[in-house]
């Protein structure tokens, strides 16, 4: 365990029972912040400017008006920001509506509504925005409460957005529990005497998170007992049935190289051992498929690695195969340290029992399954193994 976690650990243990739960929207519910990256970029272009990923990443969190203005300088544009916001806008707008949940967030939201704990959203984007990316996810009648930045009197870091959302919710500071992306989001959770739960969106800020209480890899690895907060119990054959995931990539040498071209790649919080189906290219055959996503530093920039096998085939040392994926379900969480350090989070034999197991099982193999991968069907008629 890193220090960062170390330190989390212990704070978590210090906290008051929560009651009421206050999420961040961009980077925390959606993976919103892919398709900015590539908006970004597409504007950028037009003015002969190259996308800096580090004068970006400062960028991560902030208000609309300041991220207009910031991007304005540092890229040297000859607009201004009426002209930028003109030009910009109707890209963005082409985006949000390819926006989907990140890993765990539907899952959390559903759970909390079940047990009738009462949760927010607060976000420095501004209202109407917020209010189209919530009803297109048909997340509106989940939250208690939705503020954006032009509703408080200064947006995070500042902690007025918090504390505005907890008085609408009736519950006092001291007893929320902040969920955010962002350093900005999360200086602004603890400036408003809240517990804070960070699940970055930028790896290579992640050793500046330590002010949150607990810091995470995805949401999938969030434990609301922790926070006194009714346990899930949604696990089903020893993981976790997640919405289904898909990927194209090549299988070689036991690793997984994702094809990102034509849409969005994994998002960072996609972290940890997944299994699903694929299905072979050269063959068209649907067999099982394990992989272990993480992180690895590598000459100061954070480089995906997909191990990856094939359950229960002979040809898995085949040459280079073309695959489309579906992760389906979760085993277990990455166990990379604070500062992204190799974690060798490598595949056991214990995994593959596991996802063998549960890929016999209609919890992942029905459903929304069979829209990406008809030849399921077969499952009703076999025991599904090779």
């Amino acid at each position: 365990m890193g220090d960062l976690e170390q330190y989390s650990s212990c704070q978590a243990g210090k906290v008051h029972q929560i009651k009421a739960v206050i999420f961040d929207l961009d980077g925390t519910l959606l993976n919103s912040e892919q398709f900015t990256e590539g908006v970004v970029k597409e504007f950028l272009a037009r003015y002969g400017k190259v996308y800096d990923m580090e004068k970006e990443s400062k960028r991560r969190g902030m208000l609309w008006k300041e991220t207009v203005l910031t991007t304005i300088e540092d890229y040297d544009l000859p607009l201004t920001f009426e002209q930028y916001v003109e030009g910009i806008m109707p890209l963005y707008l082409g985006t949000w509506q390819k926006t989907k949940p990140l890993p765990g967030a539907t899952r959390l939201m559903k759970h909390l509504h079940k047990h009738g704990v009462p949760f927010g959203l607060a976000s420095n984007a501004e209202r109407m925005t917020i209010h189209n990316k919530v009803n297109h996810q048909g997340w509106k009648d989940y939250f208690r409460v939705i503020l954006g930045s032009d509703q408080v009197k200064s947006g995070k870091p500042a902690p007025d957005i918090y504390l505005e959302a907890a008085k609408q919710m009736g519950v006092e500071p001291v007893y929320c529990l902040v969920i955010e992306d962002s350093l900005v989001g999360v200086r602004a959770g603890k400036a408003a005497g809240m517990n804070v739960v960070a699940v970055p969106s930028l790896l290579n800020e992640r050793e500046k998170f330590y002010i949150a209480d607990s810091v995470i890899n995805s949401l999938l690895e969030f434990q609301p007992d922790v926070w006194g907060l009714p346990a899930f119990k949604d696990w089903v054959c020893n993981a976790l049935p997640i919405e289904p995931i898909y990927v194209r990539g090549v299988h070689s040498n036991g690793l997984l190289h994702e094809h990102s071209e034509g849409g969005p790649y994994l998002p960072i919080q996609l972290q940890g051992l997944y299994f699903g189906w694929a299905r072979r290219n050269h063959d068209q055959q649907i067999v099982k498929f394990l992989t272990s996503i993480e992180w690895e530093h590598k000459k100061s920039h954070f480089r995906k690695r997909m191990q990856a096998c094939v359950i229960n085939d002979n040809s898995e040392n085949a040459p280079d195969q073309e695959l489309e994926l579906l992760l389906v379900g979760y085993i277990r969480g990455s166990k990379s340290d604070d500062m992204g350090k190799e974690s060798n989070l490598e595949i056991q034999d214990e995994d593959k029992l596991i996802a063998n197991a549960a890929l016999d099982s209609s919890e992942y193999s029905g459903g929304s399954c069979r829209s990406f991968f008809p030849e399921l069907a077969f499952l009703d008629n076999s025991s599904a193994t090779e």
